[in-house]
């Protein structure tokens, strides 16, 4: 049920920033927003907390949020604290920073591999996923585990495509177990 409601509030902030012409000024707002709640978890946890009282919440976002940001952005933070859904803040924002790539057609991509990347390594990769892809462009992330032995595996949104040893050795002693 969180999942949704963070859905809903995303939906209704990207309609609105499309509609105003604004999803890179909102989504730049939005990173700077993200970033601050990252950066300071009691920020997220006073907002969350049962003893403070709705108004002393309002007047936080208003002191912290008004007149730096858009007032769509502040709107909706007030908005969630009027509904008690302070802690659903994080997931609306991702959500709407995903809805701002999907329409962009930025994909987002994870790559993980037994050992670490080349720049012309990392270069075909993403040659490779934009030839098979309707993305313009995609924001790469890189990691490295070891216990993969060779091979990598990729992720862009649900779907992965692991062509690593370890998966292939798992296959393989699955299937001689049958």
């Amino acid at each position: 049920m969180a999942k949704l409601a963070a859905d809903v509030y995303a939906e209704a902030l990207f309609a609105l920033a499309v509609e105003k012409n604004s999803t890179d000024e909102w989504a730049e707002q939005i990173k700077t927003a993200e970033l601050a709640f990252s950066e300071n978890p009691d920020f997220l946890e006073l907002l969350t907390h049962p003893k403070i009282t709705r108004e002393e919440k309002l007047s936080v976002v208003e002191k912290v949020f008004g007149g730096r940001f858009d007032d769509a952005l502040t709107g909706l933070l007030t908005v969630i604290v009027e509904k008690g859904r302070c802690g659903e803040i994080p997931a609306v924002f991702r959500n709407f920073l995903d809805k701002v790539r999907e329409y962009r057609k930025i994909g987002a991509a994870s790559v993980v591999s037994a050992t670490e990347l080349t720049d012309v390594q990392k270069r075909r990769i993403e040659e490779k996923l934009l030839s098979q892809t309707d993305y313009k462009s995609f924001e790469m992330q890189y990691f490295v585990d070891a216990s993969l032995i060779g091979g990598m595996k990729i992720r862009i949104g649900d779907r992965v495509v692991d062509a690593t040893v370890k998966s292939k050795l798992d296959r393989m002693a699955g299937s001689m177990m049958s």
